[in-house]
């Protein structure tokens, strides 16, 4: 399994970006996929992850503000990020629990 992560860049504080994860190698309608992120100096975290039913989980972090969600006709799961925060600035991972398989990431960076 690929896993390829797009959406990334610089924002503001209080801004929006919304996360792309596109899947590749295999029948991706039946992944439980995650989203990670890796803070400058900061072990790698859970953020949030979505069943192949859709069912969602949160980070405390991510609770209200951050939104997990999947298309399986386009291979993709996405991370809709809002009113975001200096403290959300890390790389941005997505993850493939069958295969564990690991996206290259994506920098967020939160600043004015």
């Amino acid at each position: 399994v690929q896993l390829v992560e797009s959406g990334g860049g610089l924002v503001q504080p209080g801004g929006s970006l919304r996360l792309s994860c596109a899947a590749s190698g295999s029948i991706f309608s039946i992944y439980a996929m995650d989203w990670y992120r890796q803070a400058p100096e900061k072990q790698r975290e859970f953020v949030a992850a979505i069943t192949s039913g859709g069912s969602t989980n949160y980070a405390d972090s991510a609770k209200g503000r951050f939104t997990i969600s999947r298309d399986n006709a386009k291979n993709t799961v996405y991370l809709q990020m809002s009113n975001l925060k200096p403290q959300n600035t890390a790389v941005y991972y997505c993850y493939d629990r069958v295969s564990g398989s690991w996206g290259q990431g994506i920098q967020v960076t939160v600043s004015s």
